[in-house]
């Protein structure tokens, strides 16, 4: 049996994928599992061992033609797009699941209506209820899933330490990574002021090498924080690819980020984690981790989910570094 799995497009929720593809090959045990995604998350999504391929087609009738060679016998469509469900429907995958969103229902087989608790539980059971529909039309049975955290291992943590060594990371001192931008939202961005305090209360009270992580579309607010750094960072922000963030995430003791996908991957990898919300809800979208934690101001007007605050963007200037900087103690004094 060939399976096709249509991936998500944004870093948070691949990671959140996870436990559900899980289930999936826990189901079909004997399938050719096939995942279809774009370049960035084929390096961290190999590191699954779920996927017996993954194929990284660009633009969409390069999809189609790609998808067709497959020749699936079932397709299980996670983003809500209408274009994603066309491009399968095109290739002749055979069975078809997928939220009946985007007017998108005739293009599945077996479209699965969105849940009552959409908004109201985390992001990871609304992708595990696409393969409890599976469950249930396959094999007439829909069985708890227990293993919901989403992990990822790193096969060979030589290149990022390498990374850090290059950067001027000491090996005997503890590291803290600082990732203060965010792509989609200027709004889920903490102060950068603040970062950059938080940056040498790391460095001159707990003794930490601090770096800055992100991708090129983050080097200004990085370069920014270094900036109002008295003590600079290491800043290698824009420097690495997405593998390669996430292997240098696996080699330090503690990420504090705003909400963004690097937030996902860390507590994935076992890495300590601190996550501050703002506009978005964490109830839905925090990283579901037991490594991770999430640090916000609770105002009354937070979710609001906009990408600039119309006000006085609140929901972070009432944040602390204080707040910060406790927890990131703690955290770095338990595991000393």
């Amino acid at each position: 049996m060939n399976i096709l799995v249509r991936g998500t497009n944004w870093i948070g929720d691949a990671v959140m994928t996870i436990p559900a593809v899980r289930k999936l090959r826990t189901l079909f045990p004997d399938a050719r599992l096939t995942l279809q995604t774009r370049a960035w998350a084929k390096g961290i999504l190999s590191q699954t061992d779920l996927f017996d391929e993954i194929v990284t087609p660009d633009g969409f009738f390069d999809q189609v033609g790609t998808l067709r060679k497959g020749r699936f016998d079932l397709a299980v469509i996670f983003p809500n797009s209408f274009s994603s469900a066309l491009a399968v429907r095109m290739s002749g995958a055979g069975r078809r699941f997928g939220y009946a969103t985007e007017r998108r229902s005739l293009l599945l087989t077996d479209p699965v209506e969105l849940p009552d608790w959409k908004d109201s539980r985390h992001e990871v059971y609304y992708y595990l209820n696409l393969i409890d529909a599976v469950e249930r039309r396959y094999f007439g049975r829909e069985t708890e899933t227990l293993d919901l955290e989403p992990r990822l291992a790193i096969k060979d943590g030589g290149p990022a330490r390498n990374i850090l060594d290059r950067a001027g990371a000491a090996r005997n001192l503890p590291t803290v990574a600082l990732a203060p931008g965010s792509t989609n939202s200027r709004a889920k961005r903490w102060i950068p002021e603040r970062f950059a305090q938080l940056n040498d209360r790391l460095q001159s009270e707990l003794n930490c090498n601090v770096i800055l992580l992100g991708s090129k579309d983050d080097k200004e607010i990085s370069q920014m924080v270094a900036s109002l750094s008295s003590r600079r960072p290491f800043d290698i922000t824009g420097e690495t690819d997405i593998e390669e963030a996430t292997a240098i995430l696996g080699e330090i003791d503690l990420l504090i980020s705003n909400d963004m996908g690097l937030a996902h991957l860390a507590p994935a990898v076992g890495t300590e984690t601190l996550v501050i919300f703002g506009p978005t809800n964490q109830l839905t979208t925090r990283p579901f981790s037991q490594q991770s934690a999430v640090i916000s101001a609770n105002v009354e007007c937070s979710p609001c989910m906009l990408r600039d605050c119309p006000i006085d963007h609140r929901c972070m200037t009432r944040i602390s570094v204080d707040a910060i900087f406790e927890r990131a103690k703690a955290i770095l004094n338990n595991g000393n």
